[in-house]
C-alpha cells in the first residue's frame, strides 16, 4: 500500500503547476534538443546528444515523482482544535537557545520544501519536535550538530 503525501492547498498547487509546467514545456525543449544534437551526426562521441537524453531522464524521473506525489496527495489544513498549536503550513517563529538567535520557519510536507524559503518537513527532526507545541513550549531535537534547543516564539497561519 502506498504511502499518503502530506500536502498543503496551496504545495499541492505548486506541485501541479510544475507538473504542467515539465509536461507542456519542458519536454518540448528536451525533445528540440535532442532533434538538434541528432542533426550533429554520430551520436556516440555526441555531448550535446548525450546530454540531452541525461536531461530527458531526468525529467521523466521528476515528472513521475510528481505525478506519485499528486495522485497520493492528501491536503491537511488546520484543525479544527487549532488551539494555537503548530501544524503543518504553521508559520513559527524560534528563538536559538544556544546562540540567542530568532529564526522563522513554515512547516511543509517533504515534497514542498524550498530551502531558499525557510521551509521544514514535518518528517524532519525540527519539524517533528514542533508539530503539537504551542508558544512559550520549548523543544530540543538531535541534528548533524548535536542537539539543538527553541523556544517557539509566535505560531501563525
Amino acid at each position: 500500500m502506498s504511502e499518503e503525501v502530506l500536502l498543503t492547498q496551496e504545495g499541492l498547487e505548486k506541485l501541479k503547476a510544475e507538473l504542467h509546467n515539465l509536461k507542456s514545456v519542458e519536454k518540448l525543449k528536451n525533445a528540440q534538443n535532442l532533434r538538434e544534437a541528432k542533426a550533429h551526426g554520430d551520436l556516440k562521441e555526441n555531448a550535446a546528444y548525450h546530454e540531452a537524453k541525461l536531461n530527458q531522464q531526468r525529467l521523466n524521473d521528476r515528472i513521475g515523482q510528481l505525478e506519485r506525489a499528486v495522485m497520493l496527495a492528501r491536503i491537511v489544513e488546520r484543525p479544527e482544535d487549532f488551539d494555537g498549536k503548530a501544524h503543518l503550513g504553521s508559520k513559527v517563529a524560534l528563538l536559538d537557545l544556544k546562540r540567542s538567535g530568532e529564526i522563522t520557519i513554515t512547516l511543509v510536507g517533504s515534497f514542498e520544501i524550498e530551502a531558499d524559503e525557510d521551509m521544514v518537513a514535518i518528517t524532519s527532526p525540527l519539524g517533528a519536535a514542533l508539530i503539537g507545541k504551542k508558544v512559550g513550549d520549548e523543544i530540543e531535537y538531535e541534528a548533524p550538530a548535536g542537539i539543538q534547543k527553541y523556544r517557539i516564539v509566535s505560531i501563525g497561519d
